[in-house]
Order: C-alpha cells, then sequence, then structure tokens
C-alpha cells in the first residue's frame, strides 16, 4: 500500500468561484468592452477589443493546448535532471524549457520554486524565469498574431537575455557572489533520460482507454492553464482598447516614442504596472501601433518581467538577496540596449 505524502497536506480552502478575484476582473472587464455596442462613446473601444480577440484567439487555444501537451507528457524529473550541474549546457537547456514551458510571469514563478528546491543550479533558475513569460511557446504564438515576424525578433531578443543573464550567473556562483543553493543533490550518474523515454514509450498501449485517458489528462492541463492566464489576457485586451481608443496618438508618440526619453518613460511605466505577462501583450502592441517603436514594446514586456515585485520577492527569500540584485543589474541594462537596438532597427 502506499505510504501518505508527508508533504501532501491540504492547502488553504480555495474561495468559491464568485469569491475569486478573477471572476470580478473579467466580470467587469467584458461588459465594460461590450458596452460600445449600446452606448456610442465605447463604441471605438468595443471595436478595438473585439479585433484583438479576433486576432489572437486561434492562438491562445493552441498554446493552450500545447500547454496540456506538455504537462502531460514531460516528466518534471527530466528537469531535474538537466538543471543541477552548473555549465553553459543548464543554461542553454533551462531557457529551452523555459520557452516550453507554457505560463504566465506569476505562474511560471511556483515551477522555477520548485525547480530550486529539487536541486536546480542558480543560473538555471534564472535562465529559467527569464525566459518563462516573454519566450514561452505559448506567447510566442500570441505575440506573432499580434506583431507578426517582429513578434519573433522580441521572443529572440527575451532568448537572449535569459541566456546572457544565466552565464553571468555561472561566473558568480563560481566566485561565491551569490549564494549556492542549498538544495543541490547528487545526481545519479546512471540515469539517462533517453533511456527512461525509450522505457516510457515500450511500456505506452496505443488504446482507446490510453488515449482517452491521455486527452483527459491534456484537456485538465488545458484548462488549468487557462484558469491562471485567460482572465489576464482579457482585462489586458480591454486596457489595451480602452487606452487605444481614448489617448490620442500624438500622446503615444509624444511619451513614448523611440527616443532615449521615450524608452526610459516606458521601462518606467513597465515596473509601475503590475500585470500578468499575457495582459501586457496587448499593451505592448497597442504602443507599437501608435509609435512604431519595437524596441520600446519589448522593454514594457521584459522590463516588467525583471521588475516584478513578486518574482523579485521570491527570489531574495529563496535563491537569496545577493541573487535577486544582481539579476536586476544584470537585466536591465540588457533590455535598455536592446531596446535601443530594436529601435534602430
Amino acid at each position: 500500500m502506499t505510504e501518505p505524502c508527508a508533504h501532501c497536506e491540504p492547502g488553504p480552502a480555495r474561495p468559491r468561484w464568485y469569491a475569486q478575484p478573477r471572476t470580478w476582473a473579467v466580470g467587469a472587464a467584458v461588459p465594460l468592452a461590450a458596452a460600445g455596442l449600446v452606448w456610442p462613446p465605447l463604441r471605438a473601444t468595443t471595436e478595438l477589443f473585439g479585433r484583438y480577440v479576433a486576432a489572437t484567439w486561434w492562438a491562445i487555444g493552441l498554446g493552450l493546448l500545447l500547454g496540456g501537451v506538455i504537462e502531460r507528457f514531460v516528466p518534471k524529473e527530466y528537469i531535474a535532471k538537466g538543471l543541477s550541474a552548473p555549465g553553459p549546457r543548464t543554461v542553454l537547456l533551462a531557457t529551452g524549457l523555459g520557452f516550453l514551458f507554457s505560463g504566465c510571469s506569476h505562474g511560471c514563478l511556483a515551477l522555477s520554486m520548485e525547480l530550486h528546491k529539487k536541486g536546480a543550479a542558480p543560473a538555471a533558475v534564472i535562465s529559467f524565469l527569464l525566459a518563462s513569460p516573454w519566450a514561452s511557446l505559448s506567447l510566442t504564438l500570441v505575440m506573432v498574431s499580434l506583431f507578426g515576424l517582429k513578434g519573433l525578433v522580441i521572443v529572440m531578443a527575451a532568448l537572449l537575455v535569459a541566456c546572457i543573464s544565466g552565464l553571468v550567473f555561472l561566473q558568480l556562483g563560481r566566485r561565491g557572489l551569490i549564494e549556492p543553493n542549498p538544495h543541490t543533490v547528487r545526481v545519479d550518474p546512471d540515469f539517462s533520460i533517453a533511456q527512461d523515454l525509450a522505457q516510457r514509450l515500450a511500456r505506452y498501449r496505443l488504446t482507446a482507454r490510453q488515449v482517452a485517458q491521455d486527452g483527459r489528462a491534456v484537456l485538465r492541463g488545458a484548462w488549468t492553464l487557462a484558469d491562471m492566464v485567460v482572465w489576464w489576457l482579457l482585462i489586458g485586451f480591454f486596457l489595451a482598447s480602452l487606452l487605444g481608443s481614448l489617448i490620442p496618438h500624438e500622446a503615444f508618440a509624444r511619451y513614448f516614442g523611440p527616443t532615449l526619453l521615450g524608452l526610459a518613460a516606458t521601462m518606467l511605466a513597465a515596473a509601475v504596472i503590475e500585470i500578468c505577462s499575457e495582459g501586457s501583450a496587448p499593451l505592448a502592441f497597442e504602443l507599437y501601433r501608435h509609435t512604431g517603436a519595437l524596441g520600446n514594446s519589448f522593454a514594457f514586456l521584459m522590463g516588467g518581467v525583471v521588475t516584478d515585485v513578486t518574482e523579485l520577492g521570491l527570489i531574495w527569500t529563496n535563491l537569496g538577496k545577493r541573487a535577486a540584485l544582481w539579476m536586476l543589474a544584470l537585466t536591465l541594462p540588457q533590455v535598455f540596449l536592446l531596446g535601443l537596438l530594436l529601435n534602430r532597427w
């Protein structure tokens, strides 16, 4: 008989649906976005909201489905195995896994802290954390649906920041300038992900019952992800539609244009506006639509991630205060420099 898990104590009861903040957020954003159907002053807001939904629904749905597939078929043990060694290969792997993880900037925090507790190197945790929000597979689809191929440029820039930061963290760790991971364990050298995967495939039986079981698990994973991110998207769509329809084009161009001051103002706004990555995507596109400053859009997206108070607080309390300060000191100059280069591109 399976022994009870010592760490599986029941958590706090989840509030009923009508008491959850997301219910109130969506319940307010959607009716306000649709108010233009009956109230002419908000007609432009409603039309812009509809265009956002029409442009991104397929990307959102596909991203959620892929997230469910990854949740079902990619064991977390593979992640723990590949992210414990303090080397460049670990950083590249962490960045790649961050791309595959379909979660928002807040959703990836839980998994990154779990990786830390499983013994992942600090450099791997930082690379994963920086790559997840804006280089994730699901968000890549949303970015392409909004920005076209230029959305891929933003994604590649985010991956570059994640890689560079992780590589620098490797050197900081070797010099003792950041806190070591106290949870690091000795990895079994005989364990092979390839062999384990081969064994799993050999044991897998393609039957109607198994397919149905996998399908339900994929849908549950997709639903969990949707519960995490879709309400942020709807709020972001509404805010972007409201700003895009009410703020004059000249105001965007004047204060957030492709200049040094405009880029600095954009990064300051990103630090002040506390919103999930999915909700920031339409706001960044609205900024790009009015100013044509791709670098400012990237700075708004990535700057919001690296200055997020929740993220910095978790790194401070789990990885250490030096790790949190170094992450801030490393990422902000990179984001600003890449923003300048993208504005000149």
